[in-house]
């Protein structure tokens, strides 16, 4: 069994995995399982408080997950994601909880432009919870060996990528009046503020 198919069983059978993204290595687990999710947040050491991001396979996949999307924040997410951005969209009907921390009436979602085994993996479960696999407050990996032993140990397979970018996700709050960046990133912040703000007013 290959690296990748053990990490679509392992995925779907509710394990952790480590997978490479478009930005950084990511600890994913099935986006369904709070369960799962649970379990990364304590071998990362990552309080329960914080938000983690869905990240979908495609926009369409994405939309499955969060069907409210539709027709409100669709134009949005659609005017810059697959990229290396976060968007934080309004959650009105509290979907995944396990995941949104403070806020159930926000997520953030991720459709990261992969190509390769992250690609193959995230296309084949649709939708997992993923976050940089590092610990908490340690630096992303842009390599398998940049990843901590304690994650390592912990997971059921990991998917080497290659070297990544090294950067995680721009990250834009939707939520309000206007788009706010919360974290700078990998992706053209200014860019893409000016394409969602073009997606909404059309």
């Amino acid at each position: 069994m290959s690296d990748i198919e053990r990490a679509i069983e392992a995925v779907q059978g509710g394990g952790l995995v480590v997978i490479p993204t478009d930005t950084v290595y990511g600890l994913a687990c099935a986006a369904e399982s709070e369960e799962a999710a649970r379990q990364l947040y304590a071998v990362k050491g990552r309080n329960a408080t914080q938000p983690t991001a869905l990240v979908a396979a495609s926009v369409d996949a994405l939309l499955e997950c969060l069907p409210e999307l539709r027709g409100g924040s669709e134009a949005a997410v659609s005017a810059v994601l697959p990229g290396p951005y976060t968007l934080v969209l309004p959650n009105p009907a509290r979907r995944f909880r396990w995941l949104t921390g403070t806020r159930p009436d926000a997520i953030g979602v991720r459709v990261p432009l992969l190509a390769g085994p992250g690609k193959e993996v995230l296309q084949a479960v649709g939708a997992v919870v993923a976050t940089s696999a590092n610990l908490a407050g340690g630096a992303d990996p842009c390599r398998v060996t940049d990843v901590p032993e304690a994650i390592l140990v912990a997971v059921a397979a990991v998917v080497d990528g290659g070297e990544l970018r090294g950067a995680p996700s721009t990250v834009i709050d939707l939520t309000g009046a206007e788009p706010t960046v919360l974290r700078s990133g990998a992706g053209d912040e200014a860019g893409a503020i000016e394409r969602i703000r073009s997606a909404l007013v059309n």
